[in-house]
């Protein structure tokens, strides 16, 4: 049986391309997003010119009873996955923390944080019995760094980082390779959802300098995931060459 890929936040931006690069090398694929209608729309795409299947699942990962309701009703064949991608993730909002909205802080850190936690652990545990498995979790560079009103948004990708090297650690012992890729720049949908639908100052952010694509970021993870068995790539910070940290770019 082919080998099984499972993406959450897989209908845009990082998440669509990780999709398609691992629909290319004959993965199927169980993809996981909010978007119904986008979702077929991606899904039958790639069936049709991979010759893969797919099971979509409509969920946010936020909702604790909804994932782990809607993943347990997958066949016991596909619970056996060999990757999981943990994608979905956002920013709402840029204030400094005296000004900040506590609900974009919650929707931050449901999602990031727990959001995350509540996938890996319903896909560990199919993993474990196999020892096997590879989870990736998408951080980024604000992880790494903070930077002036990125506060909570900063501390969750924050969390991501921590719980990486802490997931790393509990499933040494089941042979589970953990991975934290953290971008800086990449122009997808980020920031239109950080700025609530503001093309105009969300356009603004990738003005003047050559940011990542999604497709950079899914390639790096296709290297990391096809990797031979005894090599784990821990971490792996990749920039636009026109950006030094998360707030210094070269804009010409």
């Amino acid at each position: 049986m082919s080998k099984i890929a499972l993406i959450t936040g897989a209908t845009s931006g990082i998440g669509e391309a990780c999709a398609h690069i691992f629909a290319q090398n004959g993965y199927n694929l169980i993809l996981v997003a909010r978007r119904e209608e986008r979702l077929e729309k991606i899904s039958h795409h790639l069936e049709d010119k991979y010759a893969i299947s797919i099971k979509q699942i409509i969920a946010d990962v936020r909702d604790k009873s909804t994932v782990t309701e809607s993943f347990e009703a997958l066949p016991s064949d596909w619970k056996n996955v060999d990757v999981l991608v943990n994608n979905a993730g956002l920013s709402q909002g840029l204030e400094p923390i005296d000004k900040g909205n506590t609900d974009d802080w919650d929707t931050m850190i449901d999602t990031n944080v727990k959001g995350l936690l509540y996938v890996t652990k319903v896909v560990s545990n199919w993993m474990t019995p196999n020892k096997t498995g590879h989870i990736v979790n998408i951080g980024s560079i604000a992880g790494l760094e903070v930077y002036p009103n990125g506060n909570v948004y900063c501390a969750s990708k924050h969390a991501v980082d921590a719980l990486t090297k802490a997931m790393r650690i509990d499933l040494l012992q089941h042979e589970i390779k953990v991975t934290s890729i953290n971008p800086g720049a990449v122009e997808t949908e980020f920031s239109l959802v950080r700025f609530k639908g503001d093309e105009d100052r969300a356009k603004k952010v990738y003005e003047n300098f050559e940011p990542l694509i999604a497709n950079d970021i899914a390639d790096a993870i296709w290297y990391v995931v096809s990797r031979p068995k005894h090599v784990n790539i821990n971490d792996m910070l990749i920039m636009p060459t026109a950006q030094a940290t998360g707030t210094i770019i070269n804009r010409k």
